[in-house]
């Protein structure tokens, strides 16, 4: 793994002040993401691409998110350290590092089984553990609810409904839902156990969210 030279910190600064520039206003959240190391996923090869707020192929159809995207996504999350979250949709494991950064409590499953194995070698290499699973992140993870925050990294096509009844009452779900082109990022705060609310907001670009209560394998 490629160390975290005094070049990729001066490189992350810059990045965090682009995306303050974008309007990202949490504190916490540009602190997570100027601590994270975003070389790190990438392929030796590519790092120079690293540090541009740009969205990158990672294999098996899978890219590592937009830095503002992620900031953006865990910016709505509002997440505090005390609380359980789910991710679902590991990916490269960059976002679940930054969460990792603002909870000790994170939850992360993966569908793809060869992707899921080379993050989590990667993560064992990096500070903070989250809990990793292998599995069909669109119906979550009942058997670890309730969470007080889940966090959705792919396109859906619906909210689905396993992943609100997995919610604590007051919890919040940030999902991006339209079609396999375009989404609009959402968040759903469970008001009470049979009531929710909605806000709708920008408009993302993600890999489709595959499984049951998702878009079908192809």
């Amino acid at each position: 793994m490629q160390p975290d030279s005094y070049r990729h910190r001066g490189l992350r600064r810059t990045l965090v002040e682009e995306l303050s520039r974008k309007g990202i206003r949490d504190e916490r959240v540009l602190r997570a993401l100027a601590a994270v190391p975003r070389h790190v996923f990438f392929e030796p090869a590519f790092q120079d691409h690293a540090y541009q707020d740009k969205a990158f192929p990672i294999g098996e159809g899978q890219t590592i998110s937009q830095p503002y995207t992620v900031a953006y996504q865990t910016e709505l999350l509002r997440v505090e350290p005390s609380h359980r979250v789910l991710e679902v949709g590991t990916g490269s494991g960059y976002q679940c590092c930054v969460l990792l950064d603002l909870t000790p409590h994170v939850f992360s499953i993966e569908l793809n089984p060869v992707l899921f194995e080379r993050t989590r070698r990667r993560l064992e290499l990096l500070p903070g553990h989250a809990q990793l699973f292998c599995g069909d992140g669109s119906v979550g993870l009942p058997e670890h609810a309730p969470f007080d925050r889940i966090l959705v990294t792919a396109g859906s096509p619906t909210i689905p409904r396993g992943l609100l009844q997995q919610l604590r009452v007051g919890g919040a779900l940030v999902i991006p839902v339209g079609d396999e082109q375009v989404q609009r990022m959402m968040r759903v705060v469970r008001e009470s156990e049979d009531e929710f609310s909605k806000e709708v907001f920008e408009e993302f670009r993600f890999v489709p969210l595959l499984g049951r209560a998702g878009w079908p394998k192809s």
